[in-house]
Parts: structure tokens; C-alpha cells; sequence
């Protein structure tokens, strides 16, 4: 079982203390496509690559790995195999977190660098599992921010809704991992994230702080886990 979130620390002084909405965005459409460098160099799990590549072999979009128990058995296979175990659900869990980790930095980092919420849609966003490291990301086309969107709202949709949900459900129906963890993975995933972003990139112009309590205000993440931090300028 995953043990309860840590609270990260608080935000810098002057940071943006509410969550943002896209009408608060610094960068106009043509920055905002210039954003996956900046998500990227954060660190190895904020690494979104976009556009044409030539080396696209083996990538697939985000709904086979839901809706097709073939690659999702093979990407906990692997997960099993590079933990040196044999143990299916401990491999599943694994594989649950990291990806959840991967979602919610590339979100959250787009979110605190630009005041956006980027499109991750699981049609929209594909995946493939490298020779080592965290599992690759791919969005064959950068989408563009949406002006006046409510930002955790919609990162509630993409990340909860759109993905977290099916991969719950497929996990739960093939590996038998609870609820409970699932959500307690889901929940640790974002504030590790949170606390990745106000460690390595201070001077954000919006704190991730505000974006992480609004999605633990929802469920399944409320039950998972509470933050407490002074978010104060």
C-alpha cells in the first residue's frame, strides 16, 4: 500500500497563489508551442518530446495501453523484469505510479511555466517503454493552450478522468491491485511532482502548489491524501 502524500514545501515568495487560467498565460500560442523544451529540461519524468520524429517506432497512442490487455501486460512484464521480480502486482503498482508520474509532471510543468493547461488527451498522447529509464512520452502535435480554461479542471479531466480512470479500472480487472492503492499512487505521483517543480524551477510564474490543492480537492484524490502547506507570498 502506498504510504499518505508528504506534503511538498511552500511556494517561493511571489509566486502565484491561485491556480491559473489560461487567460493569465504569459506566453501568447507561439511560446506555447515552444513549450516542451522548457517541460523537458526539468527532468528526466517532465520529457514530452513533440512533433515528427523519425525514430517513432514502437510508440502507440494511450488508449492501447487501456483498452488492449496485450501491451499493458507487457509493459508490467517489463516493469517486473527491470525490479527483479516476479511478483505481478507489485510490477503493476509500479507501473501504475510511474506512469501517473510522468502524466503529472508534464502537466503540472506546462501549467506552472505557462499558465496552461496542455492537451493529453489519451488519443492525442502516445507512449513506448525504452531500454531503461521512465516510460516515454510523444505528442505527435503540440495542441494549443485554450484561452479561459479552468486549468485544474481540465487537467482533472485529462490526467483523472481520461487516464488514470481507464488504466484503475484495467489494473484492478487484470493484476487485482485496490482502489486504495491506486488512488494512494495517483495522489503520491502529483505531490512528487509538485515537489520536483518548486525544487528545480523556483522562479515559475505560477506555483504548482494551487493546481495540486484544487485536484485534491476531487475525488478519488481527496481520499488518497491531504496537502498542507503554507502557499502565503
Amino acid at each position: 500500500m502506498c504510504p499518505p502524500p508528504t506534503p511538498p514545501p511552500a511556494a517561493r515568495p511571489g509566486a502565484r497563489d491561485t491556480p491559473p487560467t489560461a487567460a493569465d498565460g504569459p506566453d501568447g500560442d507561439g511560446a506555447f508551442a515552444g513549450t516542451p523544451a522548457r517541460v523537458a529540461a526539468v527532468g528526466p519524468y517532465f520529457a514530452v518530446s513533440s512533433g515528427p520524429r523519425a525514430d517513432a517506432a514502437g510508440f502507440r497512442p494511450f488508449t492501447a495501453l487501456h483498452n488492449d490487455p496485450e501491451p499493458l501486460a507487457a509493459y508490467v512484464a517489463e516493469t517486473g523484469r527491470r525490479l527483479g521480480t516476479d511478483q505481478r502486482r507489485v510490477a503493476a503498482s509500479t507501473l501504475h505510479i510511474g506512469t501517473a508520474a510522468r502524466l503529472w509532471s508534464v502537466a503540472l510543468a506546462t501549467a506552472a511555466l505557462t499558465g496552461r493547461a496542455v492537451d493529453l488527451t489519451p488519443e492525442r498522447l502516445w507512449w513506448r517503454t525504452p531500454p531503461s529509464g521512465p516510460i516515454e512520452l510523444w505528442l505527435p502535435e503540440w495542441p494549443a493552450g485554450t484561452p479561459g480554461e479552468d486549468v485544474p479542471g481540465a487537467l482533472y479531466e485529462t490526467v483523472v478522468v481520461r487516464h488514470l480512470g481507464p488504466l484503475d479500472e484495467a489494473l484492478r480487472r487484470d493484476f487485482g491491485l485496490s482502489p486504495r492503492i491506486l488512488h494512494g499512487n495517483s495522489a503520491s505521483a502529483l505531490l512528487g511532482a509538485v515537489r520536483v517543480l518548486l525544487a528545480r524551477v523556483p522562479d515559475a510564474p505560477w506555483s504548482p502548489l494551487p493546481v495540486a490543492t484544487a485536484l485534491l480537492a476531487r475525488e478519488p484524490l481527496a481520499s488518497a491524501g491531504v496537502l498542507t502547506a503554507d502557499t502565503s507570498r
